[in-house]
């Protein structure tokens, strides 16, 4: 992957002041909202071209036709979840250069990610999109993420700013929290990525903050992201997350998303006029949204970028390597992983995630690639026949049912996968469709405007096609929508569901289930119908089904024990279906969905060489953990997880993967849980305060199932003695210094973190704050020394009397590890004030 190759061009600002003072009021205030769902607003008489988003940030997601774009499938790779687990910023930063030039092969400029907001507590619903719990650490992979992307002239959009923690009534909640809290956790991240990355976009959260919309948070927007951290890009708000005119403006939304426009616009040049907006405010965004435009060369003489690549075999390997990388080992009693395949001749495959690779949690992040590689695919490649696998699937894992899978839908010519869909632009599929679509996904979220470029109002569409399923049952079948939409099965009405046509503050959206019986293989036609109320900005409709088996006859669980009783060992793959985690909704609890939790108990009893692999975007509750041997944590690993996992569990791989989210033992140890508005209320008060994670833990002297950081490996390591002098003067770099070493027999990365406690605070600090690491391969035998170098921010708390981030004289103490429960070295310093 090469760089960019720069030719002279006229400097950016340059070309920004020249656009500018061509711009009549209603250019500019044209161009601070969206033409639609992914564009921004052209303007023809300057060459000015939409800039074109589109929704990521594991994944270019372009698998609907909305407003022409390109459609398509795309390499999906781990989601943040898994890419903090690598605790690779080096990795991630190739990550990202792959993910720019899919960006760029897919006709779009925009990537909306990463998702950088901290993971407060275990049941949020995008945890699984997100890096960590711990700010450090969050902000150095956003780093490597946003340089990745932006190297390949793609631009990024960091989101989402601010305090976004919960699904739940994210629309209208407000997040409360301290100044000192929010500058220390909840902001440290996005600070850092803007001052080294400088991403080209910002997008504002749903919620309030404080009470104040971020979206006219003029504190947050004006003062912090434009002020003091002097950021030149463009704040965006999430899609339809703006609700005025005058706030926005002067508080530093710059781009309203998506369109047709709904608050700027023709209101927003009618403030100008009526000077109740200085035209000063305009330029501002307007000058943003300008260079934007400049830098993705979306106008008449701007760079054109390389061509971009998507699919390719080097980004899908680089994807298993994120995989392998992030794959943590949690417990490996009697060094029963890897496999030895010399001496196992049979193995159990089991569990509701060992045949389907999940590879991601649903919401607007989710991908369709072109296939996926499931654990069991993955082993059975790799084993061939000298080692016999017997599947059982064992049970269910679903809360809510799974959006029916692309690889069950054919086009109508069978040519290839996903449903022929139709759009028109009247409510009664009358006329010449005004837009034709291969739709890979039955997941539909339309904003104010269609596919079709008619009658914004009111429209209709129908999909043709096929339905394949895997195996014969009786299946579930379950709407999800507004509107009125209908399912036909071999030309039989199977489900319809009309739903209230109000849209506040669900959107008008209901649920309804039907059962159908389907036989394997054979081709089902299948036709689906939705009709728009009138009116109604939001659209939104989705199809799920799953086989459904009776309690009272099922008997898959004793089916499973039967297969580990008769192996040699057992895999239990255990986790979470499709969508259980997602955006727009928080997880119920920590339990592990349906029967799993008996499953692995009954696996072990009958087999004690059980190895439980877990595939899920959040700490779970392990009551069996005391009976299995080993477990490994795979995240959400993406398209070619299954070859990750199976290439860690035969040891082709040595796990390396550490947890970027302490795993409490139980939901009542979370910090949040403290506060009686954890989840889904008006105000949500971050009462925890600076205690978030593994801080709260350390402080309550609370004893996880997993600490923050953990991650064992197949070789060992031996920590030396920390290097670093006794006294430093205030402003000068803190030099530190770690000797380790492989004193195992198998080659292996080590994550060697650095944690600083201040031992002399005037207010009150976490017992340790994780501030440098650096992950090392070494050969067996092999010894390196590592070094970091710690800053005075790095020293700093934020206070918030006087207003300024302050490194106090005083004792410190360095502390390196394995983990943040597993320090290895200690030593002290000094800092002085000079003179």
């Amino acid at each position: 992957m090469g760089k960019l190759k720069s030719r002279p061009v006229k400097p950016v600002e340059a070309r920004v002041d020249a656009f500018l003072s061509q711009l009549t009021l209603d250019e500019k205030v044209t161009l601070l909202s969206g033409k639609d769902v992914w564009n921004t607003m052209p303007l023809e008489r300057l060459g000015i071209q939409s800039v074109v988003m589109t929704d990521g940030p594991h994944g270019v997601r372009t698998c609907h036709p909305e407003m022409g774009r390109m459609v398509g499938q795309a390499t999906c790779f781990p989601t943040g979840i898994a890419m903090g687990a690598s605790w690779d910023p080096e990795l991630i930063e190739r990550v990202g250069e792959a993910l720019g030039e899919e960006t760029i092969g897919m006709g779009c400029d925009i990537l909306l990610g990463p998702c950088i907001n901290i993971i407060r507590a275990p049941l949020g619903g995008r945890n699984f999109e997100t890096y960590s719990e711990d700010p450090y650490l969050t902000g150095r992979l956003g780093v490597g993420y946003v340089r990745g992307v932006q190297s390949r002239g793609v631009g990024t959009s960091l989101k989402h700013f601010a305090c976004n923690n919960q699904e739940i009534e994210r629309f209208r909640s407000s997040s409360n929290l301290d100044e000192r809290t929010l500058r220390e956790i909840y902001l440290s991240a996005f600070e850092a990525i803007v001052k080294e990355a400088k991403p080209w976009t910002v997008m504002c959260s749903y919620n309030r903050i404080n009470g104040v919309y971020a979206s006219q948070n003029h504190y947050l927007l004006k003062e912090i992201l434009k002020g003091e951290w002097d950021y030149k890009g463009a704040v965006i708000s999430d899609w339809d997350a703006n609700h005025t005119v005058f706030e926005s403006i002067k508080g530093g939304l710059d781009l309203e998303m998506p369109g047709p426009v709904k608050y700027y616009g023709r209101l927003l040049e009618q403030a100008v006029v009526n000077w109740q907006i200085e035209e000063d405010a305009i330029d501002d965004a307007v000058r943003r949204i300008l260079r934007l435009i400049v830098w993705t060369g979306k106008h008449a003489n701007g760079v054109r970028r390389k061509p971009g690549s998507v699919n390719t075999p080097d980004h899908q390997a680089l994807a298993q390597q994120l995989a392998e990388e992030s794959i943590v080992l949690l417990k490996n009693e009697g060094n029963i992983l890897p496999l030895d395949t010399n001496k196992i001749k049979s193995i159990a495959v089991i569990g509701p995630n060992a045949a389907e690779g999940r590879i991601g949690g649903g919401g607007s992040s989710f991908v369709v690639p072109p296939h996926r590689v499931s654990p069991l695919q993955g082993l059975q490649s790799r084993l061939g026949p000298d080692v016999r696998i017997v599947y059982a699937k064992g049970c269910d894992n679903y809360i809510n049912p799974p959006v029916v899978s692309n690889d069950w839908l054919l086009m109508p010519d069978k040519a290839g996968m996903g449903l022929k869909g139709e759009y028109f632009d009247n409510s009664g599929f009358q006329g010449v469709p005004t837009y034709s679509s291969q739709d890979l996904r039955l997941d539909f979220w339309w904003f104010a405007s269609t596919p079709a470029a008619g009658s914004l109002q009111r429209s209709s569409a129908h999909w043709n096609g096929f339905l394949r399923v895997p195996e014969s049952s009786e299946y579930r079948l379950s709407l999800q929508n507004s509107g009125y939409i209908r399912v036909f099965l071999n030309g039989e009405l199977v489900l319809a569901n009309k739903a209230p046509a109000n849209s506040a503050p669900d959107h008008g959206i209901s649920s309804k289930d039907a059962l159908a019986s389907l036989t394997a293989g054979s081709l089902i036609p299948i036709r689906i119908e939705f009709i728009r109320h009138e009116n109604q900005d939001f659209a939104h409709w989705r199809l799920c089904m799953h086989p459904w088996h009776d309690p009272a006859l099922d008997n898959r669980l004793a089916l499973a024990v039967e297969a580990a009783r008769q192996c040699d060992v057992a895999l239990v793959f255990a986790g979470m279906a499709e969508g259980n985690e997602s955006e727009g909704g928080d997880r119920p609890d920590m339990d592990l969905p349906s029967p799993q939790d008996e499953l692995i108990r009954q696996v072990t009893q009958a087999n004690p060489n059980t190895i439980v692999v877990l595939n899920c975007g959040g700490p779970v509750c392990l009551p069996w953990l005391d009976q299995v041997p080993a477990v490994l944590n795979a995240f959400y690993p993406g398209m070619e997880g299954g070859n990750a996992v199976a290439r860690v569990l035969l040891g082709e791989v040595n796990p390396s993967g550490k947890l970027p989210v302490t795993f409490p033992k139980r939901i009542e140890d979370n910090p949040a849980f403290i506060n009686n508005t954890y989840y889904g209320a008006r105000d949500i008060n971050y009462g925890e305060g600076l205690f978030v994670g593994y801080r709260y833990y350390d402080k309550r002297q609370i004893e996880p199932a997993f600490p923050f950081g953990h991650g064992l490996s197949y070789t060992t390591f031996d920590y030396g003695k920390i290097t670093m002098d006794e006294m430093v003067e205030t402003g000068e770099p803190v030099q530190v210094k770690v000797g380790i070493c492989n004193t195992g027999s198998k080659a292996g990365m080590e994550v060697i973190q650095l944690y600083v406690r201040d031992v002399e605070s005037s207010l009150p600090r976490p017992p340790k704050e994780l501030k440098g690491f650096k992950k090392v391969l070494l050969q067996p035998g092999e010894e390196k020394e590592v070094g970091f170098t710690l800053s005075m921010r790095d020293l700093s708390y934020y206070d918030p009397y006087q207003k300024r981030w302050i490194a106090e004289a005083g004792e410190f103490e360095i502390l390196i590890g394995a983990s943040s429960r597993d320090v290895r070295a200690r030593a002290k310093f000094r800092l002085i004030n000079p003179g």
